[in-house]
């Protein structure tokens, strides 16, 4: 399972529907500036906040992938897909 969906709803439980939505707006919008500079692999910098933001929202097995510094390619395809994932249940 890509996303813990017991983190999303304890999250979304914490700080409300219209709080929810706005950080998840930040974190994609966030995310999606590592990811996008990633065609030369990550910092270390952009692996530690990747892992923290996908931990705060769910994100469980990219969290492990940016834990363990595995390839960009496969942390692009699982962030891709969490977020896929996120957007077709969340609205």
């Amino acid at each position: 399972m890509l996303i813990s969906w017991s983190r999303v709803q304890e999250l979304r439980a914490e700080i409300g529907d219209e709080s929810f939505a706005e950080v998840v707006a930040i974190f994609l919008e966030e995310s999606d500036a590592v990811i996008a500079r990633s065609q030369s692999g990550f910092t270390p910098e952009d692996l530690h906040f990747l892992k923290g933001a996908a931990l705060n929202l769910g994100f469980s097995t990219l969290a492990a992938a940016c834990d363990s510094g595995e390839d960009a390619a496969h942390i692009v395809g699982l962030y891709r897909t969490s977020k896929a994932d996120l957007l077709a249940e969340t609205g």
